[in-house]
């Protein structure tokens, strides 16, 4: 099923100008923000004590926590004030980069159809528009299975013949400030849809569903829940989950439609506060695959789809503390569970498991290894279809796809992995579509300089004429970028630092192909590093409008992602967190010392865990910046850690670990926190954005954070708060909004690097 946890989230000039010119001011005399005429907010201190471990801290600005408080409200409302004022100067810059932005996306743009049964399903954006509309127009199966499996022709702004708006998410989001979508299904005969939408940004959701044959929505409405619920493949009913007082998702619920919401039965309830709850259907829609799982193990429990009474039976037990997934499925007839997990394997290994030994310790499961175990391959997951196991895998620090033949899996007539050859040396590969009965797999491809790309994979075995089938993957459709964009006029490198225990990190460096590298560049340097999240190579339409500006991009893949395999990110977890802090200033220095790049204007820039990374950073070396972006940042992982009724916290103790009741975690968060470490250093100027309704990371982590550091900093650099009061973690909704933020932050940053007028 591809299940990988759901835990945290967050660009035409044609010549590039001459930066880093002989002549430049050293660090922290370039142009300081507008004039300043407007001071900060002053802020209040109310001390509060917090007592762990015989350690008390005094938090000045615990205060700051009450968001109902009009006195909150009226400081983060103050905040936004001056950051505008601050940055008055910088309005024209952020217009230009938003239309920048905005002129090299097609406007008008839909993706490629998805064949699922009798209909095609796509989606349009209109000029406009923020959002996408959800459309179908119905297919047709002719026995020619290359012209019945090639998607339809979809014109911007024309109307196919028989096409059905499904959901106009333009139209509902219109009366409301946010707007988001955490599920989609449309059911197995295509005669009903069920959507869940947010309208706050505290992802929580309203279930809806509607009749596609009579347009009518139907009175089963369900609020509170959250994402990823789905209808029954009989369509009698809806799944769904809800999450509990610390907002963490507990409890499967299935709801038969036309019933009263008092009368859901609750299919499954987790209730250890460290575990997160989901469900889906397996790939042959036969069972209900449920699932209860934290970053290190989990379990999972199975159910026939025929028959909702039976008991959820336990695949693996959670006391064995493996991480894996399970897949049931029909083989050669048989059934058969497979498995992809970590037992003898860190990496993970794919294994077939006998349905009789369900619930049984894993030391006595019979496992038949049908992908093995490697120390230089990391295993993420796989889907299964009619014929094909469709498995991804992080090889050499990329994301990519390997197909294997059902026939003969798990035997020694087992045939060799397949993996289809892309020309590019780092990009990012993934399976977007697997239907189980369909004759095609869709692929997602992109790098840091080619627009997102869809290929369909036509798989032998599936039709009984192999020989008539495409052997290499047709390309259906790469993303537009207007405005004369040539990938040829980028580059893109990877590099390697070195940390101090010797340690060798990769960077990915993407500027522009003509930068004179006799004058030294300015750097934008981004890392996230937790929570075993790579940073892959990925296109981006408003990174350009820093690239053409003679900013280079680099991103460092510190410990704690998983661009290196589980290693890699149990070396940057728990009591070996500092790793990602000093793994990300040995990649500073390492390109500070490279002679294209200016040491002076090197910018910090992280969001959410990567907010805990830029603010960790800048107490260990805070005159290597010009500047830090922080984008939600987790900046006071301590309180937040300590308190269990906070949300989601009890989950977090699997990444952090429990600083209630081991002391040495405590001592070990307490030495890198960045709030409870702010001293008097000389720190650069600082932009921290964060959302009133973020439920990942409070607001008042970056407020109090952005206090602190104005009271103890000596540079006098500005510091500044921004906050989306109608928003989330992922900030602002609607394309538009979203635009307007990044061109808003970008600005920030080329006037950080003395480039706000070029």
């Amino acid at each position: 099923m591809l299940m990988r946890p759901f835990w945290h989230r967050r660009t035409g000039r044609p010549a590039h100008p001459a930066a880093g010119a002989p002549g430049r001011p050293p660090r922290g005399v370039f142009p300081r923000m507008g004039t300043m005429t407007v001071l900060p907010p002053q802020i209040r201190q109310q001390p509060v004590e917090r007592a762990f471990h015989g350690h008390v801290f005094s938090d000045p600005y615990e205060w700051m926590r009450d968001k109902d408080s009009p006195e909150v409200l009226a400081h983060l409302a103050a905040e936004n004030e001056y950051a505008e004022s601050a940055t008055a100067h910088l309005a024209e810059l952020r217009e230009t980069i938003f239309g920048e932005i905005k002129d090299r996306t097609q406007e008008t743009d839909l993706s490629v159809p998805s064949r699922r049964g009798g209909w095609w399903y796509f989606a349009r954006t209109v000029e406009g528009g923020a959002h996408q509309v959800f459309c179908r127009v119905p297919a047709v199966s002719t026995g020619d299975v290359i012209a019945d499996w090639t998607p339809p022709v979809v014109e911007p702004g024309t109307p196919m013949t028989g096409e059905q708006v499904l959901l106009d998410a333009n139209a509902e989001a219109a009366e409301h400030e946010f707007y988001s979508l955490g599920s989609f299904d449309v059911s197995e005969d295509g005669e009903l849809l069920a959507w869940a939408e947010d309208v706050t940004g505290d992802e929580r959701f309203t279930l809806r569903v509607r009749d596609l044959t009579t347009g009518a929505l139907l009175a089963d409405e369900i609020p509170g829940t959250f994402y990823g619920s789905f209808l029954s493949p009989d369509a009698r009913a809806v799944y769904y989950t809800v999450v509990d007082e610390s907002w963490r998702p507990h409890q499967l619920r299935r709801h038969e439609l036309g019933t009263p919401l008092a009368e859901d039965v609750v299919v499954h309830e987790e209730t250890d506060p460290g575990l997160w709850l989901g469900a889906g259907l397996s790939a042959d829609r036969r069972w209900i695959v449920v699932e209860a799982m934290c970053s290190e193990f989990s379990e999972q429990l199975i159910q026939p789809v025929a028959d909702p009474s039976a008991p959820l039976q336990v695949v693996l037990p959670r006391t064995d503390r493996v991480l894996y997934e399970a897949e049931p499925l029909l083989l050669d007839g048989r059934e058969q569970i497979l498995l992809t997990h970590d037992h003898d394997a860190p990496n993970s290994r794919i294994s077939l498991m006998d349905p009789a030994d369900l619930g049984r310790p894993v030391a006595e499961v019979a496992l038949r290894d049908v992908v093995p175990a490697s120390d230089t391959v990391r295993v993420n997951g796989c889907a299964v279809t009619a014929t094909h196991l469709v498995v991804s895998v992080r090889a050499d620090t990329t994301l990519r796809v390997r197909l294997l033949p059902l026939a003969g899996l798990g035997t020694a007539a087992q045939a060799d992995p397949v993996e289809p050859a892309f020309a590019e040396e780092l990009y990012t590969a993934s399976v977007s579509a697997a239907e189980h009965d369909a004759p095609v797999l869709r692929l997602s491809y992109t790098s840091f300089t080619t627009p997102p790309r869809v290929y369909d994979v036509f798989v032998a075995g599936a039709t009984g004429d192999d020989a008539a089938l495409p052997a290499e993957p047709l390309l259906r459709r790469e993303a537009t970028v207007l405005g004369g964009y040539d990938p040829a006029d980028y580059a893109v490198e990877r590099d390697w630092a070195t940390a101090a225990d010797g340690t060798r990190i990769p960077v990915s460096l993407v500027r522009r192909a003509d930068l004179d590298p006799a004058a030294p560049a300015p750097v934008l340097q981004y890392a996230y590093g937790s929570y075993e999240h790579s940073t892959d190579p990925a296109f981006s339409v408003s990174r350009l409008s820093l690239l053409d500006r003679g900013v280079v991009w680099a991103v460092a893949h510190v410990r704690g992602g998983g661009e290196l395999g589980r290693t890699w990110y149990e070396h940057g977890k728990k009591l070996h967190k500092t790793n990602t802090f000093t793994d990300y200033v040995a990649v500073t220095e390492h390109l500070a010392a490279r002679p294209d790049v200016d040491e002076r204007r090197i910018l910090v820039m992280g969001g959410s865990a990567g907010g805990l990374l830029v603010g960790a950073v800048l107490n260990l070396a805070p005159e290597r910046y010009c500047g830090a972006l922080a984008a939600v940042p987790f900046v006071d992982p301590l309180t937040s850690i300590l308190d269990p009724s906070l949300p989601l916290t009890a989950l977090e103790w699997e990444e952090w670990g429990n600083p209630i009741e081991d002391a040495h975690v405590y001592r070990y968060m307490r030495d890198y926190s960045p709030y409870e470490n702010v001293r008097a250093l000389p720190y650069p100027p600082v932009l921290a954005v964060t959302s009133l309704n973020d439920t990942r990371v409070l607001y008042v982590e970056p407020a109090k954070w952005v206090a602190a550091l104005r009271e103890a900093s000596t540079s006098g650099e500005p510091v500044l708060l921004r906050c989306e009061m109608a928003g989330g973690h992922g900030g602002a909704s609607g394309r538009y909004s979203q635009w307007k933020d990044t061109a808003w932050e970008y600005a920030w940053v080329l006037d950080r690097m003395g480039l706000a007028g070029a």
